[in-house]
C-alpha cells in the first residue's frame, strides 16, 4: 500500500488559510482528505471550518474528515491510521495539516519524519503557505514567524488578491528575499485548483525541488541570518556515500539546518531516484520514486538553515564520496 501523503498548510493569523482549506476541500479531488487542524494554546479554531464539538473527528461534508489536535500530533496521525486499516474511517488518500497563525512549520516537519511509526504509514510532501497580498508586507517586516513559515514553504498562496492595491512589487520583492525558488499562486476568495499544490496519493512527485538556475550553487539570503543553498550534479551518488553524507548533516548541521529537501540520482538506482527530506538533526529515510518525474535526471538538494558557508554540502559531499572510494579500493 502507498505511503499517505501529508502536506503542510501554514501562514500567519488572519492571512487566510481556513478560508483557502474551506474552498480546496470542495473540490472533487479533495474529497477523500484527512485535515488535521494544529491547535496551539490560546489560538482557537475557525468556525467557519469545524464547528464546536466534543468528538476528536469530525466528519465534513465531501468526505472529508477533520480531527482537531488536542495533544501529541503523532498520536493523531498514528490513530487516524490506524482507524483507517480497521475500517473505522473511509480510505483517506491525504493529510492536510493546518497549522495555527504562530506555528513555526519546523517542529511539524520534524515530528513527521522523526518517528519510525509515522513513516511506515505516511510521507512528507508539501509546505503551503499563506500570505496575505494586502497586509503581507508589513506582516513580514514585524513577525518572525511570518518570515520563517514563508521561508521553509514549497509553495506560497497569494490571497486578499481581490482587495490588495497593485501592483505588488514590494511584496514581491520581500518574499524573493524570503524564499525566490517557491512559486506563488494568487487565490481570489479563497478560490484556487489543488492542482500543483498538493501531490496525489500515487506519487511523491510534489517532493521534487524546483529546477535550479544554471549555476551549481546559488545562496539566497532571508532575513534573521537565513540562507537557501542549492546542490546541483550530474553524477550519481552512491548509495553508501548517500547515507554518510545525511549522517554528517544531522550531526553538523544539527537544530542550524531548518530544512533540507532533495531529489537524488543514486549510483546503484538509476531508473529509481531518491527523495530525501530533513528538519535540523532529523532525518527521513529515502523514499524511492518508481521514475524520474523530467528528462532532468541531476541531483537537486535545497538546504535552508542559519550560518550554512555556501559551498560547504558540496565540499561535504565530495570528500565522503573520495573516503567511499578509497575504502572499497583497499578492500579490493
Amino acid at each position: 500500500m502507498p505511503l499517505i501523503p501529508v502536506s503542510i498548510l501554514t501562514g500567519f493569523l488572519g492571512s487566510g488559510k481556513t478560508t483557502l482549506l474551506r474552498h480546496l476541500l470542495r473540490h472533487p479531488r479533495m474529497g477523500r482528505t484527512a485535515v488535521i487542524i494544529n491547535e496551539f494554546g490560546e489560538i482557537g479554531l475557525d468556525h467557519d471550518l469545524i464547528e464546536t464539538s466534543s468528538e476528536r473527528f469530525l466528519q465534513l461534508t465531501g468526505g472529508c474528515l477533520c480531527c482537531v489536535v488536542r495533544g501529541d500530533l503523532v498520536e493523531t496521525l498514528l490513530d487516524l491510521a490506524a482507524r483507517r486499516a480497521a475500517g473505522a474511517l473511509g480510505p483517506f488518500e491525504r493529510v492536510v495539516i493546518e497549522t495555527s497563525g504562530l506555528a513555526d512549520p519546523a517542529p511539524i516537519l520534524q515530528a513527521l519524519i522523526a518517528d519510525r511509526a509515522v513513516a511506515a504509514n505516511y510521507r512528507l510532501d508539501r509546505v503551503v503557505a499563506t500570505v496575505d497580498a494586502l497586509l503581507g508586507a508589513d506582516t513580514l517586516d514585524r513577525f518572525v514567524e511570518a518570515r520563517r513559515q514563508a521561508a521553509l514553504a514549497d509553495r506560497i498562496v497569494l490571497t486578499k488578491t481581490d482587495i490588495a492595491p497593485a501592483p505588488l512589487d514590494a511584496l514581491a520583492a520581500r518574499l524573493d528575499s524570503l524564499n525566490a525558488r517557491a512559486p506563488r499562486i494568487a487565490a481570489v476568495l479563497g478560490a484556487i485548483d489543488p492542482e500543483g499544490l498538493f501531490a496525489g496519493a500515487d506519487g511523491a512527485l510534489a517532493a521534487v525541488p524546483q529546477p535550479a538556475p544554471a549555476s551549481r550553487f546559488r545562496a539566497a539570503m532571508h532575513s534573521d541570518a537565513i540562507a537557501s543553498v542549492a546542490l546541483v550534479r550530474a553524477a550519481p551518488v552512491p548509495a553508501v556515500a548517500l547515507s554518510l553524507f545525511l549522517e554528517a548533516l544531522a550531526e553538523n548541521a544539527g537544530p542550524d539546518l531548518l530544512r533540507m529537501k532533495g531529489l537524488v540520482a543514486v549510483a546503484e538506482s538509476p531508473e529509481r531516484p531518491a527523495v530525501i527530506h530533513g528538519v535540523q538533526h532529523v532525518f527521513e529515510r529515502p523514499v524511492w520514486l518508481d521514475r524520474w518525474p523530467s528528462a532532468d535526471r541531476r541531483t537537486r538538494i535545497v538546504f535552508i538553515g542559519r550560518g550554512i558557508p555556501r559551498r560547504w554540502p558540496e565540499r561535504l559531499l565530495a570528500a565522503i564520496e573520495a573516503e567511499v572510494a578509497e575504502e572499497l579500493a583497499r578492500l579490493r
